[in-house]
């Protein structure tokens, strides 16, 4: 029953602030439409999925809509960082949560797209845990790459972007 936030931070390290919630509380399976798309509960998102956002973005998501890496896609999710801030019992705030997520999410990125972050043409964004998942043991941040403006057309794994 976790929520997350998502923050988007530019490669400047400007703060964008909080820009959607996702809300993971509906139990049940991804489906698969007859576009090739599939929706996913954002907790069961794994490295390597590809994320569309919706025309209409929504304060809370119960799912987020995946696709194959070489149709157009918003975000590409390059890591996921468990126990973050290793776990305090109590949900130790967005600001706490997004300077941790800030870091560990950057430390990451060149492993994946294979390019340091702060050269790369791409931007980082992740899901925190709400107060509320924290409370359901989700404590992961979830690492995204995206860009801004035009959609990605293929994986940006290895792609030293």
């Amino acid at each position: 029953m976790g929520r997350r936030t998502a923050t988007r931070r530019p490669r400047a390290a400007a703060l964008v602030g909080a820009a959607l919630l996702t809300n993971a509380a509906v139990a049940g399976c991804a489906w698969f439409g007859d576009d090739g798309t599939s929706a996913t509960q954002v907790l069961d998102l794994a490295v390597g999925d590809c994320v569309v956002t919706p025309d209409d973005v929504q304060a809370e998501l119960t799912d987020v809509t995946t696709v194959a890496c070489d149709a157009p896609h918003h975000m590409e999710v390059y890591a996921l960082v468990p126990d973050a801030l290793d776990g305090p019992e109590a949900h130790p705030g967005v600001d706490a949560l997004a300077a941790f997520a800030d870091g560990a999410c950057a430390e990451r990125f060149a492993e994946y797209v294979g390019v340091d972050y702060r050269d790369s043409d791409l931007f980082l964004t992740y899901l925190l845990p709400s107060a509320r998942g924290w409370s359901e043991g989700d404590t992961t941040v979830t690492c995204l790459v995206t860009t801004t403006g035009e959609q990605l057309t293929a994986s940006v794994a290895g792609s030293g972007r």
